[in-house]
């Protein structure tokens, strides 16, 4: 088993920036890929960035690239998402997922963190 513990977050207006950290413990050597989801009321849940960890590769959704960077702590065993020029759409309440793949962790079937609220405000 996976526990993640999520910080940051919070309100911040259109422009801004905001970081957000995912720690892991537990069961750490069968995490392959981390990444962050997001669902906002009445949309579906989606995948922003993915990396994984052996070689650091990431991928992002096509509404955030160009704005949002994941990157890791080996050592720490944590996942960053710096989110930079927020938008309104971007408010949703954000989940650090693991997955012990890429393909798991798309599919959502490895842990879940607690989420986060993020509000981007005009």
């Amino acid at each position: 088993q996976v526990q993640l513990l999520e910080s940051g977050g919070g309100a911040v207006q259109t422009g801004g920036s905001l970081r957000l950290s995912c720690a892991a413990s537990g069961n750490i050597f069968s995490i392959d890929s981390m990444g962050w989801y997001r669902q906002a009321p009445g949309k579906q849940r989606e995948l922003v960035a993915a990396m994984r960890w052996r070689d650091g590769g990431t991928d992002y959704a096509d509404s955030v690239k160009g704005r949002f960077t994941i990157s890791r702590d080996n050592a720490k065993r944590t996942a960053v998402l710096q989110m930079a020029s927020l938008k309104t759409e971007d408010t949703a309440i954000y989940y650090c997922a693991t997955g012990s793949s890429i393909p798991t962790l798309i599919a959502g079937r490895g842990s879940w963190g607690q989420g986060t609220q993020v509000t981007v405000s005009s």
